[in-house]
Order: C-alpha cells, then structure tokens, then sequence
C-alpha cells in the first residue's frame, strides 16, 4: 500500500513539475515577443533626437531646425545680447525666468527655443538678421505682435509664455542635440 501511494505521488510530483516548465515556455514564447512589440520602432528613435553641426552660425546668427516636426530657433548670442538679457529684472515678466535658467550655463552664447508663438502659433521672425527682431532684439511674431527678447522671453504683445526651452546637449564643442 506504501508503494503505491508514492507511485502516485511520485506521478504527481511529475506531472506538476511537467506543466509548470511547459506553461514557463508558454509564457516565455508568448510574453517576449510582446514586449519586444512595445520597443520603440526605428523610425521613432530617428525622430528622437536631431544633431546639427553650429560651427557655422557666426555670432547674432540663428538658424531655424525642425525637430519632431515642429520647428525651433538655435541663436548664437553676441556678448552684448546676452549682457541684455542677463539685466532684464525677472519680476517685471509676465512669464519671469532668468536668462541662466534658458541656456547652458557653460554656453550662454546659444540659445535653443521652440519657432512657435505661444500665442497661436504662428513662426516668429528673426532668425535672419535682415528680418524683424522686435522691440527687444529677440524674435517677432507678425500675426498678432508678440515681441521676444533675445533670451526668448515674451516681453510685449498677447502671447502668453515665453518660447519654450526645449532638452538640448552638446555632443562636442561644434554639435548640438536636440531632444
């Protein structure tokens, strides 16, 4: 009787044994690809981030760069732009924030701010030195007249906020990465 009792949980233990590995690899086969599906696809990592060579835009330049579909200004400041915008008394702006707090702290010359109005929109000017600056040196928005400073600040007219900051590194001393 003793044998046969531990013929049949020998056969148990068995079969447990045997249906847990099988549902692991059921599991297994059926959960990685899924997770592997939820990976980001080649052409989102490529929208990602954008990297631009700046050894080329002179001081008072900017040049205007599509990231993620959406356009952004990457301005290499003059000393005296920045000196500008380092003496604006932060509590007088509708949207208050320091200059330091927009830029590089190592690279206060370059300034990466979203081409958008926060108004409605619309692409600012001043992205060419020939173009209209605004009041302020910065950039303008000619739909409705929104002045920016040459930290991308909103100073005058109906926009809200100021030009958005958006991630941005340096790879070296001449690339620049957005996102």
């Amino acid at each position: 009787m003793a044998d046969k009792e531990s013929t049949h949980h020998g056969r148990r233990d068995f079969l447990q044994l045997t249906s847990i590995a099988v549902g692991t690899v059921g599991a297994a086969s059926f959960g990685w690809p899924l997770v592997f599906s939820m990976d980001k696809s080649a052409e989102v990592k490529a929208l990602s981030s954008t990297e631009l060579d700046i050894a080329s835009i002179q001081p008072g330049q900017a040049i205007l760069v599509k990231w993620r579909k959406k356009p952004y200004f990457v301005r290499r400041r003059t000393k005296d732009e920045i000196s500008a915008a380092e003496k604006v008394e932060v509590a007088s702006l509708r949207d208050p924030e320091k200059d330091s707090a927009r830029v590089n702290r190592d690279r206060p010359e370059w300034l990466v701010v979203g081409a958008n109005c926060t108004h409605f929109g619309c692409i600012p000017t001043g992205a060419k030195a020939t173009e209209n600056r605004g009041e302020f040196g910065g950039f303008y928005c000619p739909c409705h007249g929104s002045h920016y400073d040459t930290s991308g600040r909103i100073r005058k007219g109906p926009a809200p906020k100021n030009l958005p900051v958006p991630p941005y590194k340096f790879v070296s001393d001449n690339i620049l990465r957005i996102g």
